[in-house]
């Protein structure tokens, strides 16, 4: 690699191209950034960065020779190499010249945002994941609410020892892609204070519907909507009209919030009385609908979005896009088209309507 290539960058220095050097994550919120969505500030370590990281650690040798020979069904012993390569890469210091380079932007983060040491999602770019034909999306990690240098730098090691996970080397292996052609950015983002957040899909998830926006939400941040751990509100708004279509209000017993003292990601109950209360206003859904067109526009095929809506400013300005992904389940379905060439939202409903196809 050329030596002016930069081992950290801002996002709003990344775009789609930038894949090779910053991940699909990454890449994704620097081409959001320019095209005027809404986004969290921050910036990456660089793929660049991660191998010049790797060199300096002496450990490649190290970690081709374990993964030689392993056999991609056999979990426990992937999972035992997967231990011993993390182990190897958290324990690694990370150079002066590096750290230096990392300390510098989260300080300009932090003056940006007005906030000291202001807390930030530590989050893994892989170059392989978010493509269309792979879904490596959440094999990496990601971790919230950390704050202050010296916890930004251990997780960032983490998430480039993330790469190394037994389920992710599975994956590689299965697919057939070469482990040391792989490599991770991790991006460092000003993390949202969320009061709700969510998922957002401009398909429809269960039947392909091109028509639909769908949207999940929850109190508190994204994880627990994610993760599965609790039913959210469900919302399917036209794609057209913005109208809501659907609304399911779920009753939603637990949301993840930050801990103040320890200054970490908890997961806490509910208040009974807020259970079953819808979790986002009307509005929200409009504008997160709006955004999600607007996404589904700019990249010209349905998306798989995470949102958020940030307690600490004022409606208006406070509803943010963490993150967006090419949707890949029922985009990669061949189906023949009903009209040729690019297809506007109503374009699809009018052919449809004229094919006699039903429009759920």
């Amino acid at each position: 690699m050329d030596s002016a290539t930069p081992m950290v960058c801002w996002f709003q220095e990344c775009s789609k191209e930038s894949v090779d050097l910053v991940g699909g994550k990454c890449s994704s919120l620097g081409e959001l950034i320019n095209a005027g969505v809404r986004v969290p500030p921050g910036f990456a370590l660089t793929t660049h960065g991660f191998r010049q990281f790797m060199r300096d650690a002496g450990i490649q040798s190290a970690v081709s020779t374990l993964l030689d020979g392993l056999d991609h069904e056999d979990m426990d012993k992937l999972e035992e190499a997967s231990r011993v390569i993390r182990d190897m890469i958290e324990s690694c210091p990370v150079s002066i010249e590096l750290e230096d380079l990392i300390a510098e932007c989260y300080r300009k983060l932090s003056v940006r945002c007005c906030v000291p040491a202001v807390p930030v999602a530590v989050r893994s770019s892989a170059t392989a994941e978010d493509l269309p034909g792979a879904s490596f999306a959440g094999q990496q990690d990601t971790y919230l609410w950390i704050r202050g240098i010296d916890d930004v730098m251990h997780h960032v090691r983490r998430c480039m020892s993330s790469l190394y996970t037994g389920r992710a080397i599975a994956y590689r292996m299965k697919m057939g892609f070469p482990h040391e052609q792989v490599a991770i950015s991790v991006g460092i983002q000003k993390m949202a204070n969320s009061l709700t957040a969510g998922v957002m899909f401009t398909i429809h998830p269960t039947n392909g519907d091109r028509s639909v926006i769908v949207i999940d939400s929850n109190f508190g941040f994204g994880e627990s909507v994610v993760s599965g751990e609790v039913t959210p509100d469900h919302f399917v708004v036209n794609k057209v009209a913005l109208d809501i279509l659907e609304r399911t209000i779920s009753n939603k017993t637990v949301c993840y919030t930050v801990d103040f003292k320890e200054q970490k990601s908890v997961a806490i109950e509910v208040p009974f009385e807020r259970q079953n209360i819808q979790s986002i206003v009307d509005d929200e859904i409009t504008e997160l609908a709006w955004m999600g067109k607007k996404i589904e526009q700019h990249y010209g095929r349905p998306m798989d979005i995470e949102w958020a809506i940030d307690k600490d400013l004022p409606a208006g300005g406070n509803v943010f896009i963490l993150q967006a992904r090419p949707e890949t389940i029922w985009s990669n379905k061949q189906s023949a088209p009903v009209t040729s060439g690019t297809v506007s939202a109503m374009d699809y409903i009018v052919a449809s309507m004229i094919a006699g196809k039903r429009l759920s």
